[in-house]
């Protein structure tokens, strides 16, 4: 594993969040994350096949995981909870509805929060291959790059750039 990652992981630890490390250092995602992600950065992968769960000490932000992709968690928020309710939000406008699935299918997203309102952080699949992006309630598909890549993203977590509570 990446010592970015794993320097992350410590850092996590030792700074209250509620993490759980896999027993075994594998990934079983169902078929139509794996299906419609064809792309996941590797890197990404491999946090996935070592951590269960990471969730912040206020327990209103947390990384999605194999369970929650998987549909296994006990969580009230489905891994795509924003997606769904952006799709709510278009009610009977298919071309809308097209553009959400379409726009969503390009963005896998890694974080989730309720914190001060909804918000989420996503790997951007296609235009900026790697990217963190951030978006917000209401208009969820409206986002901005917060990182480079992944490992950048865990940096300014660490260095308190981004804050997740």
């Amino acid at each position: 594993m990446n010592k970015k990652y794993s320097e992350f992981i410590s850092w996590t630890k030792d700074n209250g969040w509620d993490i759980t490390d896999k027993s075994e250092y594998e990934l079983n995602l169902n078929d139509s994350i794996a299906s419609r992600y064809k792309e996941i950065p590797e890197g990404y992968l491999d946090f996935l096949k070592r951590v269960k769960e990471c969730i912040t000490p206020s327990e209103k932000t947390w990384f999605i995981c194999e369970d929650e992709y998987n549909n296994n968690s006990d969580s009230a928020f489905k891994w795509n909870e924003f997606e769904v309710l952006s799709l709510e939000a278009a009610e009977n406008d298919e071309k809308w509805k097209s553009e959400i699935t379409s726009w969503w299918d390009k963005y896998l997203p890694i974080v989730m929060s309720v914190d001060d309102g909804y918000s989420f952080y996503a790997i951007d699949l296609t235009n900026d291959i790697g990217a963190i992006v951030q978006g917000y309630e209401p208009e969820f598909e409206e986002v901005e790059k917060i990182a480079n890549s992944l490992e950048d993203f865990f940096q300014l977590i660490m260095s308190n750039t981004i804050e997740l509570r």
